[in-house]
This record gives C-alpha cells, sequence and structure tokens, in this order.
C-alpha cells in the first residue's frame, strides 16, 4: 500500500546539556539511493520494478519516477515527499535507460542496530562530527543510554532492534523531521502505522529527555549486548580479530578486539569531571608534536572487583583511557605509551586537584619489552594494609579450627629463659630393658 505526505523541513533543536553526544543511523531506504538496488542504481522508466513479496518496507520517494512495471510487497509504505510519485511510463525514450531490464530493491532487514559500522558520532543534529583524535571502544560506537538518536530528515529506513536487555534507553529520538524526547511523545508514534515497519525485533525504546546526571560520566549500558556488537563487527561466522603488531595486546573493557598501545585506569573521588579532564587531555598531551599520531579513547565502565586475584560477581566505576598511535613495526604503541607515562605522572602531581585517587597503566608495544605500573594515593596503601591484615586472621582461624578438631597438632617448642632460675624438669621415666632413649619425642 502507499500513501503521500507532504513534509515540511523542521529545525532539531538543540538540547540543553553542551556535552550531549549524537549518534546518526547511516543507512537508508530511499527509493533513489543506488545502493538499495541489485543493479547499483536507481530504477529508470523502461526497468521492471520488483519488491520482495513478503519483505516489509518503508520507502522514501523524493521526485517522480516514470514506470513501466512495479511488484509492491503484501506489506509495506511509500512516504511520498512534496511533488513525488510515480506516474506510467508513456514508452517515450529515456536517455538513461535504453534497455529496460528487472532491478530488484535490496534486503534491509539485515541491518543491525548494534552494528557499529552502522552509526556515525554527529557533534551538532544536523552535521557529522569529522573523524578526530577522539574515538570510543565498539559498545560506545553504537548509541547509549544518555544519547541522542538520529535519522536523518527525508529518509526511510528499516533497522533490526534485537537485544539482549530488552529495553533501549535513549535521551531522544530524531526522525523524519520530529524529535521525541518524552515518554508519551514517543509512544504515540509507536502506535502509529509507520513505527512497525522502520523498527523490527524485540528491543523497544524508552526515551527519557534527560541527559547524563554525573559530572564523573555515566556508563554506556551496552555491555549486555556486548557480543551482538563483536557478531556484528566480525561476522556471524565470528571471523579472527586482525593480528595486532604486539606480543600481548590490550583488551580495553567494552572493545571487541585487542589492541597496540597502553590503557590507563583511574580511581576518581566525588571532585571528578570527566568532560574537563577530558579537555585537559587534549590540551596538554593530544596537542603536543610528539603525539600527533595519538588517538584517545576516554570514558566510564564498569570494572569486575578481584580478591587475591579471584573474580567477584560486584563491580565497580573507573575512568578507562586508551590510547593507541599510527607508529608501526618495533615502535608500535610506544607513543602511547609515552603519553600514559606522562598522563601518570600529572596525577602523581595534580590527582588530588583533579578527583583522581589512583591510577595503573599496562602497555602493549612493538618492542619485546612491555610493562604497567599506577600511582596510588595513601587510601590504596591502607586497602592493601587492611586486606593482609584480613587474609592474615583468616588463616589464623583456620588452623585453629582444624587443631580443635584434632586435625592439625601443634608441637611445643621451649624457649631458654634468660633471666631467673629455671624450674625443675621432669625427670625421664627410668630406662626400661625393653626400650631406648629418643630425644626427639622426648622419651
Amino acid at each position: 500500500r502507499s500513501r503521500s505526505v507532504a513534509l515540511q523541513r523542521v529545525s532539531l533543536p538543540l538540547l540543553a546539556a553542551a556535552v550531549a553526544v549524537y549518534k546518526q543511523w547511516l543507512p537508508n531506504t530511499n527509493f533513489e539511493t543506488a545502493s538499495n538496488w541489485d543493479k547499483g542504481r536507481a530504477p529508470c522508466a523502461g526497468d521492471v520494478i520488483h519488491f520482495e513479496r513478503d519483505k516489509v518496507v518503508s520507502v522514501f520517494v523524493k521526485s517522480p519516477h516514470p514506470v513501466k512495471d512495479m511488484y509492491l510487497p503484501l506489506d509495506g509504505e511509500f512516504i511520498l515527499a512534496s511533488g513525488a510519485g510515480f506516474a506510467a511510463f508513456d514508452g517515450s525514450w529515456d536517455p538513461g535507460c535504453d534497455s529496460g531490464s528487472a532491478i530488484s530493491f535490496g534486503d534491509a532487514d539485515g541491518l543491525a542496530w548494534f552494528d557499529p559500522a552502522l552509526w556515525q558520532t554527529a557533534a551538532s543534529p544536523g552535521e557529522l562530527q569529522p573523524s578526530g583524535r577522539i574515538f570510543a571502544v565498539d559498545e560506545e560506537r553504537v548509541p547509549c543510554q544518555y544519547d541522542d538518536v538520529i535519522f536523518q530528515p527525508e529518509t526511510s529506513f528499516r533497522v533490526n532492534v534485537d537485544s539482549s536487555q530488552g529495553m533501549i534507553h535513549l535521551r531522544s529520538i530524531s526522525l523524519m523531521g520530529q524529535t521525541f524526547s518524552s515518554p508519551a511523545a514517543w509512544a504515540e508514534y509507536l502506535r502509529g502505522p509507520s513505527a512497525p515497519r522502520q523498527f523490527h525485533g524485540n528491543g523497544t525504546f524508552q526515551v527519557s529527555g534527560t541527559g547524563c546526571p554525573d559530572k564523573s560520566g555515566c556508563i554506556c549500558g551496552n555491555t549486555r549486548d556486548g557480543p551482538r556488537v563483536c557478531a556484528a563487527l566480525l561476522g556471524a561466522a565470528g571471523r579472527p580479530c586482525p593480528a595486532p603488531a604486539c606480543r600481548s595486546p590490550l583488551r580495553p573493557l567494552g572493545h571487541c578486539c585487542g589492541v597496540c598501545g597502553a590503557t590507563v585506569c583511574l580511581e576518581f573521588t566525588p571532585d571528578f569531571d570527566l568532560q574537563k579532564y577530558q579537555d585537559r587531555l587534549v590540551q596538554t598531551f593530544l596537542s603536543l608534536p610528539e603525539y600527533a599520531g595519538v588517538q584517545m579513547a576516554i570514558s566510564k565502565v564498569l570494572k569486575a572487583q578481584t580478591f587475591l586475584g579471584v573474580a567477584l560477581r560486584s563491580s565497580t566505576p573507573v575512568i578507562q583511557i586508551v590510547l593507541i598511535d599510527d607508529r608501526t613495526g618495533s615502535q608500535t604503541g610506544t607513543a602511547a605509551e609515552q603519553m600514559a607515562t606522562d598522563i601518570l605522572s600529572d596525577i602523581a602531581q595534580h590527582g588530588e586537584a583533579l578527583g583522581i585517587s589512583s591510577g595503573k597503566m599496562e602497555v602493549a608495544t612493538g618492542s619485546i619489552f612491555s610493562a604497567q605500573t599506577g600511582i596510588s594515593t595513601s587510601r590504596k596503601i591502607l586497602t592493601g594494609t587492611v586486606l593482609s591484615l584480613l587474609f592474615g586472621l583468616l588463616l589464623l582461624g583456620g588452623m585453629l579450627f582444624l587443631y580443635k578438631r584434632g586435625t592439625l597438632r601443634l608441637r611445643a617448642v621451649r624457649l631458654p629463659r634468660l633471666w631467673g632460675r629455671a624450674q625443675g624438669l621432669a625427670s625421664p621415666e627410668p630406662a626400661s630393658s625393653k626400650g631406648f632413649d629418643n630425644p626427639m619425642f622426648d622419651v
């Protein structure tokens, strides 16, 4: 079925938070987009146009098109811009279509929400951010729970929203020139005819209209769908990650493959401000000539807690900094390593004022040497002391328990007295013709 809709361009309002992150969906299902057709071009007048009978489609049409034959799906829609439509081909000569042929619309069902390659970070609602020095780990390349999602105006789309968490949390969704930032407005849109043809799968959206409330940053929230992110990047067959140029690559939290370079893990206090600290790193280090080839990712992540090398179920939020560089061979990762070292030195001097309580670095470079180090405050040292005391108490308690059960026997140890008169010792029993003295057992 088809319907005609006159579209009006609506400027998207800039949302309040200056640090808002916009994620823009790249593919579309427009009629005029050449990549949507199996011939690599849009249909011309003499073509026989095929839409698969059982495929659900939503197709935006920008201009008028003469049509010779067109086979439509059982469930679909055409969204027509002002002046757009279809007219019967009158048989006149078409300079771009000398010989008509069958042309088929592609299958958009495989385009997944959690595929990082299908998203691009936008600096503003109307302009994509050019590729720069700041990147994101794979799980954060798709929309996070406080991000604004943009589907470009005057485009149609179809996206698979299968999710392991069921509910996908967002700040807002902008599509077809409208911005939805309240649960009520979004629920009304979902009841309309277009939403089921644009979104399919078991996931549902919840928009809040509010940004991250914590100046130290917020967790992205895509950890449970991390396997979907990696499956999309590496293919359903699970092809291996590219071979790294270092011996023991690092695996940052939220990233699918190992990287060469350095990671810095920071523990922070309530005074920490993630945006201000990122600006400090950019201005103080990334702007230096020696770090011209370094790229950085920084975000708050959940790190599993460990005790005596054993992973616990609980986790704690930390700030993860990932540094990679463009060096090759034995120099791979060395610029990133040096910048990580400088960051730790800066924390040693100014960590308290920045709201950073400790920092730890891990390195993987093309060199045969690698290192990891850390800088901790007195609180960190105190924590280690307390843990050591607890371990000692547990050990003594276990020994006492075994002794009371009779499983463990302790030999008395006699110490020489340095003062006073020695007490009389028990006389040994008379020797017997049936035995002999055994000094080891005091017999």
